[in-house]
């Protein structure tokens, strides 16, 4: 079982206009809602792979409700802890020249409902793999990763981690199996600018502090990845037109776990998350197999 942890999960709602003008009455030309949230878009892409994963995280009011029913439909096992009060939040995208987004704010945790999500984590079995990937809501703190790993940590899991700052760093000297942090969060976390030609420096200082295989996201740059071994790969981003960047790198976290599972192959693991990372980036929403085969097609 593949069980990724989404703490603020959202509806996602784009707005298409032209000519926007703030002050005035703007009429769309379209909307689209998706579930939100970057675990949430893990699942969604390793379903779409073929596997079997569950979404776990909080949902609150009937927005948490919505939400819940959005990805049942979509054939993906939910099992939200629901909260009292409050709302799943809603972020607004608005498309027009450029892309303005307005993101909601999620409900407030209280220890009882974190209480709950660690007693769930602390069922999964050997084998299973377990995905913590996004920003938190209040009352969950920045080192809450850190927390629900070790519940998961005297049992064969295999762990990936996509966050930034501390969410991250307080994970490392537990040994998570992959981490992905992007070119800027790598930056921020040693808090220098990093060329090129200084990554493999920079993910061996991540690796020392106990951190298994790293994967680099670069935007149109590619990525840049140091496997357990010590071994680094390097790939450009395939061509195609750039559509929607948002969920392309949640999208390359599930194409890597996915072949990882089948293959246990890091070099094609690496590949396989530039592909599926890409196809969503040229994808109005996350990639279908269609666009993944096409990108694939491209590569090779």
């Amino acid at each position: 079982m593949i069980c990724t942890v989404t703490m603020n999960p959202s509806l996602d709602l784009s707005v298409f206009t032209e000519g926007f003008e703030r002050g005035e009455l703007n009429r769309a030309l379209r909307q689209q809602i998706f579930p939100g949230g970057k675990g949430i878009n893990v699942s969604l892409v390793l379903h779409t792979l073929g596997n079997d994963t569950c979404a776990l995280g909080f949902a609150a009011g009937p927005t948490g409700g919505m939400l819940e029913k959005m990805l049942e439909n979509s054939g993906i096992r939910t099992d939200f802890i629901r909260l009292a009060d409050g709302f799943t939040r809603i972020n607004v995208k608005l498309h027009d020249r450029d892309e303005t987004e307005i993101n909601g704010r999620g409900p407030v945790l209280t220890p009882a409902d974190i209480e709950q999500l660690k007693q769930k984590l602390g069922k999964l079995e050997n084998g299973d793999v377990l995905v913590l990937s996004g920003n938190v809501p209040a009352g969950a703190g920045s080192r809450i990763y850190r927390e629900l790993m070790q519940c998961v940590q005297e049992k064969d899991v295999l762990t990936a981690v996509d966050a930034e700052n501390e969410l991250l760093s307080s994970t490392l000297d537990l040994h998570p199996f992959l981490i992905k942090p992007n070119i800027h969060e790598l930056e921020g976390l040693f808090r220098v600018q990093i060329g090129e030609e200084e990554l493999p420096l920079y993910c061996k200082k991540l690796q020392e502090k106990g951190a298994r295989n790293i994967l680099v996201s670069m935007g149109g740059d590619g990525a840049f990845m140091m496997d357990e071994n010590g071994s680094t790969y390097r790939m450009q981003a395939p061509r195609g037109k750039m559509i929607n960047p948002i969920g392309a790198g949640d999208s390359m976290v599930a194409g890597f776990i996915d072949s990882w599972l089948k293959e246990h192959d890091c070099k094609k693991a690496f590949e396989a998350a530039v592909i599926t990372g890409s196809a969503s980036a040229f994808s109005e929403g996350l990639a279908d197999t269609e666009m993944i085969r096409k990108v694939r097609e491209s590569v090779r």
